[in-house]
């Protein structure tokens, strides 16, 4: 192996021991998921190497080791799309990223074998973001698949901004279902960085607290007869934008609350498969039904959000931890089985796995 265009030191002494990795070779639950030794590999034209040194844990990434219709694409699957890490090798034609660059990544084991649950990981630099210093790695390993899931949310409505920055959504009112999930979490905060006004649903008090210290303007709690009349007090015209995680269970309400022309970006199956709305009411105020993937929405939406989410850390949005209202859940790389769990299990916060002890 060439290692003249390595930088930062390794958390081995030498790559060509190899490094560790988990991985699977066969779909099923969290114990099909098995520690494996491993060259790092070469990134090819195009492509960098990154020193994991936390990864971030999602549901896609325990429901795509569960169970993948059509077959394992790959003989071996190294999980988890998020992390964050430092660059370690670049590839030919790799001109704006540099060894020792710290970054974070997404969508890392999209239609690859090498996710970053390992040490190391090669994917296309057109998925590897520069991380502004004020950002930790635990920052950026929890960025990816919820903050740019929460950025496309905001910015589908027809009479929308297509990108956001400060001011860029004054004067319209979001609706965050579910406040505290991770994609709920950068919702608010990406909404209120770009001057909305945000209300946040919740389902207890504790999580309520989560919600305002990210910096919801207001918080209402579910099951609630009254939901709908508590959300239409506050904004009586309406709520522009909603942000919705449980459209089976919520759809109808989400119809009620919308201001004409609202755009409700759902990302979830969460309580149901199906989901059915008032069909007059949803065609008389206009209303948008966007549904969000981020594996079948194309480069240039994910590059935007990319860079959106970057201009954002660098204002200092975005911080995690329970004090800035998403609670952090770690565990080793040894652990990653259990850390699907804790996230298949509906942990509150972000589950994030220490691959590094740079974390």
């Amino acid at each position: 192996m060439n290692l003249s265009h390595i930088g930062m030191p390794s958390t081995r002494n030498d790559l060509t021991l190899g490094m560790k990795a988990i991985a699977y070779s066969h779909t099923g639950d969290s114990s099909v998921l098995n520690p494996v030794e491993r060259e790092p590999g070469d990134p090819g034209a195009g492509e960098v190497r990154v020193r994991v040194v936390v990864s971030g844990v999602n549901p896609t990434d325990w429901k795509a080791r569960e169970s993948r219709p059509g077959g394992m694409p790959f003989d071996e699957i190294v999980p988890n799309q998020d992390g964050a890490g430092v660059v370690d090798a670049v590839g030919e034609g790799v001109s704006d990223l540099e060894v020792g660059d710290r970054v974070w990544v997404f969508l890392a084991a999209h239609e690859r074998p090498t996710g970053t649950a390992q040490e190391f990981t090669v994917l296309p630099a057109s998925r590897v973001v520069r991380l502004p210093e004020r950002a930790g790695f635990d920052l950026g390993a929890s960025l990816g698949v919820p903050a740019m899931t929460a950025h496309r949310a905001l910015t589908v409505h027809e009479h929308g901004p297509s990108r956001l920055s400060p001011g860029a959504l004054d004067g319209r009112v979001v609706l965050v279902q579910g406040g505290v999930g991770a994609v709920g979490h950068a919702a608010i905060q990406l909404a209120v960085w770009a001057g909305a006004t945000v209300i946040a649903t919740v389902s207890s008090d504790a999580k309520a607290e989560l919600a305002r210290v990210a910096g919801a303007h207001h918080i209402v709690q579910y099951p609630a007869d009254d939901l709908a009349r508590q959300i239409l007090a506050i904004a009586p015209d309406g709520v522009d934008h909603i942000v919705e995680v449980a459209i089976a269970t919520n759809a109808a309400l989400d119809v009620e609350v919308a201001a004409n022309h609202a755009a409700v970006g759902y990302f979830a199956d969460n309580n149901g498969d199906e989901f059915t709305a008032p069909i007059r009411m949803s065609f008389a105020k206009n209303i948008r039904w966007q549904g969000l993937l981020l594996y079948t929405v194309g480069d240039e939406p994910m590059q935007t959000a990319a860079e959106d989410i970057t201009a954002a850390l660098t204002d200092g949005v975005l911080p995690v931890g329970e004090e800035a209202g998403l609670p952090l859940t770690w565990f080793s790389l040894d652990e990653t089985a259990a850390a699907h769990d804790a996230v298949e299990s509906g942990v509150t916060g972000k589950v994030l796995i220490r691959v590094s002890d740079d974390a």
